[in-house]
């Protein structure tokens, strides 16, 4: 999953082909480790990402607007002052390393014409953007690092920038396959796949594993190998060189269509395991690679507390109904104790007092003989009466039960509802309105004093099928409720995913009859904005608005109807972004 140095060249490519000559218009920091240069081209606009995270750096252009936070952070407001209005002029790459220096014509603080070179390291947990002045000399970077943190090089403002300690490698782009499979050859004691990682540069392990595997159809000690094999390694070789230069990109997916690992290299070593989507730009391949990703980690960094407090709901709540589900069964032996009660009046005049155990003919049972326990401090008439209040005590904790079971049950699923809308909320707003909700239902305490004005709702999402009809989708489940039984018309359509937490989806009829493809396209929307979006053959119910009701006192979003019919769809992520209202 690493964005290797050879990819980051044919990013280069594309970048040029696209954004040399623009000029920034804008820059925004979206969160610490990430940037985005907005881009004026005579062909029009375009977003440059960039991103020094840990988990995922990396470089490309962007169709996705990210939210920012509502003050810029000072190195934000620092590359504003420096770049913006500067000039694009190149891009360069160190070798087939994983760095890219980004050349700007701007002009200084009193306007004199002056270079700016903005320097993207893609290393792992040591990634970096740094902006340095035309001798570069480091002007600021996200991540500053001192003495203490790097004994090699600092990187702090007024320090001249060095250059990572690059290493001895072959040059796939220039050397030939001949003098790169001696050198891997020359490791004899290594494995097949970490002498070619090892021995070329700007590839990642997944290149190196498929080197191997077209090679030996494995992997192999170098020292092990054939004079077939020798040849075979020479010709795999290349291949790839060939491949680089073929600008196709591959993304390789689970069964579940989960992203699983990316190259410039059509991978076999999976087999059918996993499914390859193929691409024309690097950037587009990225971006739909990374961005789910990260936008579920950027959720879970801006909601972590929400998450931590509904899942200690969740375990609360599913302990109550099991313990609840125990006591159940306990009051399951009721009607033996009303018989033993019957029994206890029946035969009082039989019996005498003083006695732990009562003998009687079991009427209920063919008169077999039954013994029943009894408090020999009591009379019979007195255990009788004992065994009648356990009995009341029994039916009615059978009733109180099963209403606190289905109650728990519902707040489950309600609960549900909440961590699948928090899980594909997408802006610090949709997190607010969702932690509104949660406030008003009582599971967060209302904050004292607070009297800041809150911010108009956010209106649903909005698509339009591909023959014209608009398609509203909840982004929570107050929305959900207001989109349903205020915003809907009767004669409007609502679906809904079935048996599982997703959004209400309303398409407005608009005085027309709703086409079999506007219902179509909405069930993939319905299907694809709840929890079965990455599942095939989904489950959608569409009715009527007319037929949807809320029953009294149902949590938010909780709707009920009987009349529908369902329609069986296989959401993607292509059809619902082509629908979506921009």
């Amino acid at each position: 999953m690493a964005l290797d140095g050879i990819t980051l060249g044919l990013i280069k490519n594309e970048l040029k082909t696209y954004i040399l000559g623009s000029k920034i218009e804008k820059i925004h920091q979206p969160s610490r480790n990430e940037l985005v240069f907005i881009l004026r081209t005579r062909n029009g606009g375009y977003r440059l990402y960039l991103s020094c995270d840990g988990q995922s750096p990396r470089v490309h252009l962007t169709r996705y607007n990210l939210e920012n936070p509502k003050v810029p952070p000072m190195l934000c407001m620092l590359l504003r002052k420096r770049l913006c209005g500067a000039t694009l002029i190149d891009i360069n790459q160190i070798k087939n390393d994983r760095i890219l220096v980004f050349d700007f014509d701007g002009t200084t603080e009193i306007g004199d014409r002056t270079k700016y070179y903005v320097i993207c390291e893609i290393m792992g947990q040591r990634s970096n953007i740094i902006l340095c002045d035309n001798d570069y000399t480091t002007i600021d970077a996200i991540k500053r690092v001192d003495e203490e943190k790097s004994s090699i090089r600092e990187i702090l403002p007024g320090l001249k920038y060095e250059l990572p300690p690059l290493q001895e490698k072959c040059d796939i782009l220039n050397d030939d396959a001949q003098s790169i499979t001696k050198s891997i050859l020359a490791h004899p004691e290594k494995m097949l796949s970490k002498a070619i990682l090892e021995n070329i540069e700007g590839f990642s392990p997944i290149v190196g594993r498929e080197i191997a595997h077209r090679t030996v159809f494995g992997d192999k000690q170098v020292g092990l190998l054939s004079d077939i094999e020798k040849e075979r390694l020479e010709n795999e070789i290349n291949i790839i060189k060939t491949e680089i230069n073929e600008n196709k990109f591959y993304m390789l997916e689970s069964a579940d269509r989960v992203p699983f690992d990316f190259s410039f290299t059509n991978i076999r070593q999976y087999g059918s395991s996993l499914t390859k989507k193929e691409y024309d730009s690097v950037s587009e391949l990225l971006d739909d690679f990374y961005f789910e990703k990260d936008k579920l980690n950027r959720i879970k960094r801006k909601a972590s507390d929400l998450f931590k407090l509904l899942n200690s709901a969740v375990e609360r709540t599913s302990r109550k109904i099991n313990n609840r589900r125990i006591e159940l069964e306990k009051s399951e032996n009721r009607e033996q104790i009303r018989i033993y009660a019957e029994l206890i009046t029946a035969n009082q005049y039989r019996l005498t007092a003083k006695s732990s155990v009562y003998e009687l003919e079991n009427y209920y049972d063919n008169n077999n003989i039954i013994k029943i326990p009894a408090n020999p401090a009591l009379s019979p008439l007195q255990n009788a009466q004992k065994y009648f209040k356990e009995y009341k005590k029994a039916v009615n904790a059978e009733k109180l039960l099963y209403n606190l079971i289905d109650e728990g049950e519902q707040e489950l699923v309600y609960l549900d509802t909440v961590i699948d809308n928090l899980t594909r909320a997408e802006t610090e707003r949709e997190i607010t309105e969702i932690r509104d909700e949660l406030e008003q239902g009582g599971y967060i305490k209302s904050k004292k004093g607070n009297k800041n004005k809150k911010e108009k709702p956010l209106p649903p999402m909005e698509f339009t099928s591909s023959d014209g009809f608009r398609i509203l989708v909840g982004r929570n489940n107050v929305q959900n409720d207001i989109l349903t039984l205020k915003t809907a018309m009767n004669y409007d359509m609502w679906l809904h995913v079935q048996k599982h937490a997703g959004s209400h989806t309303v398409i407005i009829a608009d005085r027309k009859e709703i086409t079999e493809t506007a219902i179509y396209e909405a069930a993939c929307i319905a299907a694809y904005n709840s929890k079965a979006k990455n599942s095939s053959s989904v489950p959608v119910d569409y009715t009527l608005i007319k037929n949807v009701k809320k029953p009294t006192g149902a949590k938010p979003g909780k709707v009920v109807y009987n009349t529908y019919n369902t329609l069986y769809v296989t959401p993607t992520k292509e059809l619902v972004e082509k629908l979506k209202r921009q």
